[in-house]
């Protein structure tokens, strides 16, 4: 039996919460100690649901592929879409995922089960799969370890495992980080924060909840953590300028291009998840001209990820997923845009022991128009225009496995119901044998 189900599996049975946090701990330190490179995450998230058929799965020519031609990738006999061209060169790193199916057309609730693996569910806000990388790891830098690069309105969440877990939000790292630099002297600094944490705080706690400032406020948990970051040569690692001009342009001269590039040094620095999102995908009018716009800004970033990534030998020890909460339609609608599809997209996986120059999936050229035409999403059958389908949760599921982490793994949410990171199952043709 795994190490950490086992010992949880006794605390369970037990009935000792304390224990069971208390056994997670240990069998976590002890994976630590045992991977000595342990596995980061490079979310590259595509808001508002990215054309799979203006980016990584073309039909040119066929009655509902538009306008979008394709060109030959580095993987052999295989074409993505004219608006990629730096990103087709850089395919052979990485598996072209086009068969994912989500059950869910609505963006909120769709980049809420793109990233955590689950569907919003009332009684519970599940984590974020960088929440999720970052409670199974040991605390060690001095900047926070989850961070979100220009996010925008749904960022990363800590769900049940608690705010701690949160992303860290910042926006274009051209601008320097806020609040940084204290406003007084070193003395009066000093001065403040002994009144704050020494006295107000315990002040406040007086009498309320044994453990609030964990569970609840973060109060003095941010003020520590903030004041140790001021301080912090780990700080360099947001500053893209100390990168070459060359590197630089490769990615870009946009947030999004210097959040990538920040994104890597991040990794290299020791953070566990980076997301950086690229908005604006919601295209129900003009959907070619629109699309191919930020498909531009998409390409030379995720193009340069890739071969930075690889050209630094961090691609063995970084899980790359660029995608988005769903794809859209294949046809397009009377204003010229394409509407919101669930039932096949696509996104790219690299990194780790995901398979290198391998196309997962397929979608149906020319599907049937009494299938595709049907407005209610519910009535739309995936399989018979989708082939080897991967569900939202089986991509969890292999995510987390290609992490390094037991996606079967139990534990107890606050509430005391047991819940594992993924109710999935693992897509072993994704992966490496």
């Amino acid at each position: 039996m795994h190490r950490r189900r086992m010992l949880t599996s006794i605390a369970t049975a037990t009935g000792a919460a304390w224990m069971t946090r208390f056994a997670e701990q240990l069998s976590r330190a002890a994976e630590g100690a045992a991977q000595t490179r342990p596995k980061s995450l490079m979310m590259i998230w595509l808001q508002g649901g990215a054309s799979q058929l203006e980016t990584f799965d073309p039909h040119p020519g066929t009655k509902y592929g538009g306008e979008t031609r394709g060109i030959t990738t580095s993987i052999p006999n295989v074409q993505i879409a004219d608006t990629l061209p730096a990103t087709a060169e850089q395919l052979h790193h990485a598996t072209l995922l086009r068969s994912i199916v989500s059950q869910e057309g609505d963006h909120e609730r769709a980049t809420y089960h793109l990233k955590t693996g689950w569907r919003p569910d009332p009684t519970l806000v599940h984590p974020a799969i960088g929440s999720v990388v970052c409670y199974q790891s040991a605390n060690n830098l001095e900047i926070p370890r989850h961070i979100s690069i220009v996010p925008g309105e749904w960022p990363a969440r800590g769900g049940y495992l608690g705010p701690s877990f949160d992303a860290f939000q910042i926006g274009d790292v051209a601008a320097p980080i806020p609040n940084l630099t204290p406003r007084v002297s070193e003395e009066s600094l000093t001065q403040r924060l002994d009144v704050l944490l020494g006295t107000l705080e315990d002040e406040f706690q007086r009498g309320r909840l044994a453990n609030l400032n964990r569970q609840r406020t973060l109060h003095q948990t941010a003020t520590e953590n903030a004041v140790r970051m001021m301080s912090s040569d780990q700080l360099t690692a947001f500053d893209v300028q100390q990168e070459s001009a060359s590197t630089v342009d490769k990615f870009g001269d946009n947030a999004f291009g210097r959040g990538c590039l920040a994104g890597i040094r991040l990794l290299s620095a020791g953070v566990r998840c980076v997301e950086v999102e690229l908005g604006g995908w919601d295209t129900h009018i003009n959907n070619h001209e629109l699309q191919s716009s930020k498909a531009r800004v998409l390409d030379a970033a995720l193009a340069a990820t890739l071969s930075e990534l690889h050209a630094r030998d961090m691609l063995n020890d970084t899980i790359v997923f660029c995608g988005g909460e769903f794809g859209r339609t294949p046809q397009i609608n009377p204003a010229g845009g394409r509407d919101h599809w669930p039932h096949g997209f696509s996104a790219v996986l690299a990194g780790g022991n995901f398979r290198r120059g391998y196309v997962h999936g397929a979608t149906a050229a020319n599907p049937e128009s009494d299938i595709i035409n049907r407005k209610g999403n519910a009535t739309v059958d995936p399989q018979k225009i989708t082939e080897n389908i991967v569900p939202v949760p089986d991509l969890h599921a292999t995510l987390l496995r290609a992490l390094g982490i037991d996606h079967e793994f139990e534990m107890q949410t606050p509430v005391g119901r047991p819940l594992r990171w993924s109710d999935g199952q693992v897509v072993t043709d994704l992966l490496q044998s």
